[in-house]
């Protein structure tokens, strides 16, 4: 497989953390691959903070980013510029953490992958 970069949505780092069968082989294999960088953004680590918190998920490692930099995943923090993007556009899609990964890849030029067809009103691109 070619070098590549992609960027991880929430549900995409959850099932690579947990096996699940859930995650696409052809996203399984991106990761899996050395040549390919793969980034978490910080909105992800957000997200599942605070969904553990909520008690809505169960988060296994020590901590995220931790568990992110095991695997040698590149983390991505969130600039101004990926919050105006993602406060600013006018697609009328809620989620803020979906908002603020598509803006990312946007900017940063980065595949996301995710199955979350709603993602595609911002017209970025996706791998699944």
């Amino acid at each position: 497989m070619a070098a590549s970069k992609l960027l991880l949505d929430t549900h995409a780092l959850l099932w690579w953390a947990n096996g699940d069968k859930s995650l696409s082989r052809k996203v399984r294999r991106l990761i899996e691959d050395d040549s390919t960088h793969v980034f978490v953004s910080a909105a992800t680590a957000w997200e599942i903070s605070t969904n553990v918190r909520r008690g809505k998920l169960v988060w296994s490692s020590s901590s995220i980013e931790a568990y992110c930099s095991s695997q040698r995943f590149d983390l991505l923090p969130v600039s101004f510029a990926h919050a105006e993007r993602a406060g600013s556009w006018p697609q009328s899609h809620g989620d803020p953490f979906d908002r603020m990964l598509a803006a990312q890849s946007d900017i940063d030029r980065l595949p996301l992958a995710t199955n979350d067809r709603a993602i595609s009103v911002f017209g970025i691109e996706t791998i699944w």
